[in-house]
């Protein structure tokens, strides 16, 4: 799930995923290199990929490299294909839409699945004592 920021550079609170049933907080907003992602741990224990893009939107994907098997996606290369958000992963460099998790290289991992990443909802949510 995409979350656009008010256009400031004032924005701040605490980067949030759900899992489902509960909010976990990952980090400051402020603390994302825009550009560059980082690896969390979601209340029930699976590593999650969030990103800050650019312009300042939020993105959260599985962590897991459906093609390598390893959990890696975090330090992906992060940018764009035809407009469309993506995420290059480090391993074989499949590249995957940040909006919907569907690799955009091919359809089926080596298991035979398919090469979807599920895509957390994430959020900024006030920081205690904010305004």
């Amino acid at each position: 799930m995409l979350i656009r920021p008010p256009a400031t550079d004032a924005t701040t609170g605490m980067v949030e995923i759900l899992d489902g049933r509960t909010w976990t907080r990952v980090c400051d907003y402020q603390e994302l290199t825009p550009g560059r992602g980082v690896a969390a741990l979601s209340a029930g224990g699976a590593q999650v990929a969030v990103f800050r893009d650019r312009s300042g939107a939020l993105y959260a994907v599985d962590n897991r490299d459906p093609f390598s098997g390893a959990y890696v996606l975090s330090r992906g290369i992060v940018g764009s294909r035809d407009g469309v958000p993506t995420v290059a992963s480090p391993m074989y460099k499949h590249v995957f839409d940040l909006r919907d998790g569907r690799c955009l290289d091919e359809e089926t991992a080596p298991d035979g699945r398919p090469a979807v990443l599920r895509v957390w909802a994430v959020r900024v949510a006030a920081t205690e004592g904010a305004p």
